[in-house]
């Protein structure tokens, strides 16, 4: 690993993409209205370059940091660069965040400044910034916030940009990534520029990304996931980011781009699924594609609906996938390649590896990343995208990086001869029953997601006898239940002989007693997912654990609640 301190620093690649590229479109921006922005190499330099000196005018301390809260654009990505053009840190904020986890991470972070970008509401954040901090509203800003502070466009023309080629060490403290949070106050990430630069240049070469790649950037660039596939590798690779206007505008934008390399979570590939089975039922698609001639035809028109024709790759991260919608993906041609990683790796750790793909693995370790199982099957991972520590945290820092530099995840994992990892559940999640038996509730969803008509599900039971499932419906079966309720028989028949199956295959101590159908919504709003959706099994089980024994009482094998 020592090759990688010769590695070139996120800016110096700017810098060469900038002047190897200039002419070519970096960003493709949509606009209300349906039309779009498009901002060459060049155009995103001169802009940079001119916020910085601006940023530099401000006369705060070198590695201050800058608060960055916004829905994906490319003033993001402009912004972060001209924080890091001017000599500081970049601390970027979930757009989905309450007034509360905004102002602990802008007081914990000690931010001296704040970009606010487009967000749908800006007055969460607005109310946490503390008084007199500067602010820059970019364009897109929700017309509340433009009020704030300067506007990017007028410090574009009021301010010359910055000369040279400015540069930072290596081990300069670059941003600051705040997890989002399962419990409690989000852990700042301290990652270095030396970081960024392994997991660009290692990332962009895994996945073939060139200047003629094109991605598609909608999930929040907040979390480190996002951040590597879409400004890592472009500032890597040259590759041009397309951007999305809004929730509604989504599969325009996405026919647009055209992606040639698509990173989605799971709730986003269940969707499209779920888009194409309203469309064609299950079974009549299943008859289609074991047709030779038809088959090829029906993968075209459906993956062309969809926006993902031109696809070579395409990943899946953040939360594991059901291995049926991995199987219901591979019968339309598109072969999804999972990833396994953290924010405290910089997202790159693990994936599946075309033609090594195996069911219910997240893959082998990627170039230059070491994968131990600890005696207690824990997942312990070495890679120079290893993060510097938590920000003001040394003994939680001490508790998750070992003095051999492994990253301690907290995840439980096996490997099988081929050096595949599987995630079999994350050690905290773990809980024991009455009998003393412990349960992992992870292989468990990933049976009972073989059913597409849950959008959530959420295995749970300590101290209980037997574990129990909760769920919540699919939109589409929602839908379906409130046209037709005669469906509720036929469905609660289903669920049934789901449990009966699922049961068969666990342990006896693992066998579910029951499966609670909820009339609930899990979301950010709600407070039961993080902002990558991921559940918050904790507040998910304190919600209805008043429920769980006189649920059991009912003896039923489905309830709906």
């Amino acid at each position: 690993m020592s090759e990688l301190n010769t590695h070139t620093l996120p800016l110096e690649s700017f810098f060469d993409k900038v002047s190897r590229l200039a002419q070519q479109n970096c960003f493709i921006q949509p606009i209300e209205g349906g039309s779009t922005v498009e901002f060459t190499w060049k155009e995103v330099d001169t802009q940079v370059r001119t916020m910085a000196t601006y940023l530099q005018s401000l006369g705060l301390e070198p590695g201050s940091r800058i608060a960055l809260g916004s829905q994906n654009c490319a003033y993001w990505i402009m912004a972060d660069l001209a924080i890091w053009m001017a000599g500081y840190v970049s601390v970027p904020l979930y757009p989905v965040l309450t007034t509360k986890s905004f102002k602990q991470i802008i007081d914990h972070s000690e931010c001296s400044a704040v970009f606010i970008g487009k967000l749908d509401n800006p007055t969460e954040l607005m109310a946490a910034l503390p008084e007199g901090i500067p602010v820059i509203s970019c364009p897109l800003t929700h017309p509340q916030a433009q009020v704030l502070g300067k506007g990017w466009d007028s410090i574009i023309a009021q301010y010359s940009p910055i000369a040279g080629h400015p540069s930072r060490d290596a081990d300069d403290l670059a941003t600051l990534i705040y997890t989002s949070g399962t419990t409690g106050m989000p852990k700042g990430v301290m990652h270095s520029f030396r970081n960024l630069a392994a997991a660009g240049m290692l990332g962009t070469a895994l996945y073939d990304q060139s200047p003629s790649s094109r991605l598609l950037s909608f999930l929040p660039l907040a979390h480190a996931a996002e951040r590597l596939a879409v400004e890592l590798c472009q500032m890597y690779s040259g590759l041009t980011v397309y951007f999305t206007h809004s929730l509604e505008t989504f599969p325009d934008d996405l026919r647009r781009a055209q992606p040639t390399t698509f990173f989605a979570v799971p709730r986003i590939w269940s969707k499209f699924q779920q888009r194409v089975n309203a469309q064609i039922p299950e079974k009549k698609l299943k008859l289609l594609l074991s047709i030779p001639i038809v088959s090829g035809i029906v993968r075209k028109k459906l993956t062309t609906a969809l926006g993902l024709n031109r696809v070579d790759i395409a990943l899946s991260g953040a939360a594991p996938l059901s291995t049926t919608l991995l199987a219901w993906y591979r019968r339309l041609g598109i072969e999804i390649l999972e990833g396994y990683a953290m924010t405290e790796n910089l997202a790159y750790s693990h994936g599946t590896k075309i033609g090594l793909e195996k069911i219910g693995s997240v893959g082998s370790a990627n170039p230059e990343v070491d994968c131990k199982i600890a005696e207690s099957g824990e997942i312990l991972i070495k890679s120079p995208t290893n993060m510097q520590g938590y920000y003001k945290q040394p003994d939680i820092t001490r508790e998750m990086l070992d003095d051999e530099g492994y990253l301690h995840t907290g995840d439980k994992g096996e490997l099988d001869s081929l050096g595949r990892l599987s995630i079999t559940g994350r050690i905290k999640d773990i809980f024991k029953t009455s009998k003393g038996k412990y349960v992992a509730p992870a292989p468990i969803e990933d049976m009972l997601l073989s059913n597409s008509n849950f959008e959530h599900v959420c295995v749970t039971g300590a101290n209980l006898t037997n574990p129990i499932a909760l769920f919540i419906l699919s939109e589409d079966t929602q839908a379906n239940l409130k046209a037709n309720p005669a469906l509720k028989d036929e469905l609660t028949q289903e669920l049934a002989e789901l449990r009966e199956s699922v049961n068969s295959r666990l342990d006896k101590h693992e066998q579910l007693s029951y499966l609670t159908i909820l009339d609930d919504e899990w979301s950010v709003d709600t407070n039961c997912m993080t902002p990558t959706m991921k559940l918050k099994r904790d507040v998910i089980e304190s919600k209805y654990v008043e429920f769980f024994t006189p649920w059991l009482a009912e003896k039923a094998p489905v309830l709906w609640q």
